[in-house]
């Protein structure tokens, strides 16, 4: 089965539709897949749910999405660098089911794993936990969460082959390998696209039976989401 295709809109194709549940990876800035965001925004898909650990900033990557008011609700863990996702929030304009970022992540491999629902003690006697099952195991409160499964996830790898395999780098690692498991269909936009074999398969994060299609992207800009330097001394200050 053909697995790469020649640019975002083309592997999309058929894909999007109103109403849809999208997983987008990454972290902040680190590793979103950007180009296949731009698609989605092309195709005028509405009414999206999307999970994501947040929704980039303004102006870049999901924060894309919310201009154009395509997305009706997000499940996040964080919105503190976006404006314009606070703002539609606060406005009633937005619907955000909020997570401990750690939940977040394992509702996610839950989902991948089909595992319908687990027990975790985050959240327990807070809001988080309001209407959701709470038990006691070994003398402590557990509050249940349910999985995460998608019909569609996007990610961004470092490396793949025309198979399929992903290999993800540094922090691109965190979001990235658990959507990709937990979707109907893994689209994965990758900075290096190599023939099978080129990748030792003790260095694959994510087999290729996971992901149906491939665009490779070069020259993407990396973008630094909150730039964090040391002041620099003055030549001759005492």
């Amino acid at each position: 089965m053909r697995k790469v295709y020649s640019d975002a809109t083309t592997a999309l194709a058929g894909l999007l539709k109103d109403g849809m549940t999208i997983m987008a990876g990454g972290f902040g800035l680190c590793g979103i897949p950007e180009v296949l965001i731009e698609a989605v925004r092309e195709s005028g898909a509405r009414g999206l749910t999307v999970i994501s650990n947040n929704a980039g900033i303004d102006g870049v990557g999901l924060g894309r999405l919310l201009e154009t008011r395509q997305i009706d609700k997000m499940i996040s863990s964080y919105v503190g660098e976006n404006a314009l996702f606070a703002q539609q929030y606060l406005a009633g304009e937005l619907q955000i089911e909020f997570n401990p970022q750690g939940t977040l992540a394992e509702r996610i491999r839950a989902g991948g794993a089909g595992i319908p629902g687990f027990y975790t003690k985050t959240g327990v006697g807070t809001e988080i936990a309001e209407g959701k099952d709470v038990r006691e195991f070994n003398g402590e409160l557990y509050v249940m969460e349910t999985g995460l499964f998608a019909d569609l996830a996007l990610v961004h790898a470092h490396t793949a082959d025309t198979d399929g395999n992903l290999v993800f780098r540094k922090t691109a690692r965190n979001f990235n390998p658990v959507m990709a498991t937990a979707a109907h269909t893994t689209v994965a936009q990758v900075e290096h696209l190599v023939e099978p074999g080129r990748i030792d398969p003790d260095h694959i994060h994510t087999p290729g039976i996971f992901v149906s299609r491939l665009i490779e992207v070069k020259g993407i800009e990396k973008r630094i989401e909150k730039r964090t330097v040391r002041a620099r001394e003055q030549v001759g200050a005492n």
